[in-house]
C-alpha cells in the first residue's frame, strides 16, 4: 500500500493499516527512544505512547514533512517528557547571560576515534549538554527545532551545543591520548 494511502486508511481508523504503519516504523522509533532513555523497557514504553498519540493526532498530519520525521518528533518529545517526569534537569541555565556561539568552531574528532567511543563519551556529558548535542549531531535537528523541543531559546541551543562539543572533544582527547591535551 502506498504511504499516503496507508496514512489515509489510518485516519479512518483502519486497524490493519495502523498495524502495518506501526510495523513499518516501530523498530526505528524504538532505537530513537533508546538513545534518550537508555533502558529498553522505558524506551519501548515511550515509543508505544508516542504511537498512541500519533494515531490519536493523525488528523493533524499535513504531509509537510515525511510521516517518519513527524513521528520521530513525537517520540523524542515523549522521551523528553519521561525524562522531565523523572525530575532530571535538562537545562539549568540563565539565558540572560548566554552569548551566541559560533557555528564554525573547528570541532574535529581524531580519525582513530570510532562512533561507539563518541556515543560512550556523550553519555558522560552533563545532561544540559548531552540532549542538545544528541539532537544536533545524532538526530540532525537545527537550533530552531532543538529550541522548540527543549523549550529553550535558539541562542541557548547554539551555546549548549557549542559547549557540549567542546566537552565531548575534551573527553575524546582524553580517551585518545590519556590526557586532555
Amino acid at each position: 500500500m502506498i504511504q499516503h494511502k496507508l496514512i489515509e486508511a489510518c485516519k479512518n481508523n483502519d486497524r490493519r493499516a495502523q498495524l502495518k504503519l506501526y510495523n513499518q516504523y516501530c523498530q526505528g522509533m524504538h532505537y530513537v527512544a533508546l538513545r534518550f532513555l537508555k533502558d529498553p523497557y522505558e524506551a519501548e514504553d515511550a515509543m508505544q505512547e508516542a504511537f498512541i498519540k500519533a494515531f490519536a493526532k493523525l488528523q493533524q498530519f499535513t504531509g509537510e514533512v515525511t510521516f517518519g520525521a513527524w513521528l520521530k518528533r513525537i517520540v523524542i518529545n515523549k522521551c523528553i517528557d519521561k525524562l522531565k517526569a523523572k525530575k532530571m534537569e535538562l537545562v539549568a541555565i540563565n539565558e540572560q547571560v548566554l552569548s551566541s556561539a559560533e557555528e564554525d568552531d573547528n570541532w574535529q574528532v581524531d580519525d582513530g576515534i570510532g562512533m561507539e567511543e563518541i556515543k560512550q563519551s556523550m553519555e558522560n556529558l552533563p545532561e544540559k549538554y548531552k540532549y542538545p548535542l544528541m539532537l544536533f549531531l545524532m538526530e540532525g535537528y537545527d537550533h530552531e527545532e532543538i529550541s522548540e523541543i527543549l523549550n529553550i531559546s535558539p541562542v541557548a541551543s547554539r551555546t549548549l551545543v557549542h559547549r557540549g562539543k567542546k566537552k565531548l572533544q575534551q573527553e575524546l582527547k582524553t580517551i585518545k591520548n590519556g590526557t586532555g591535551y
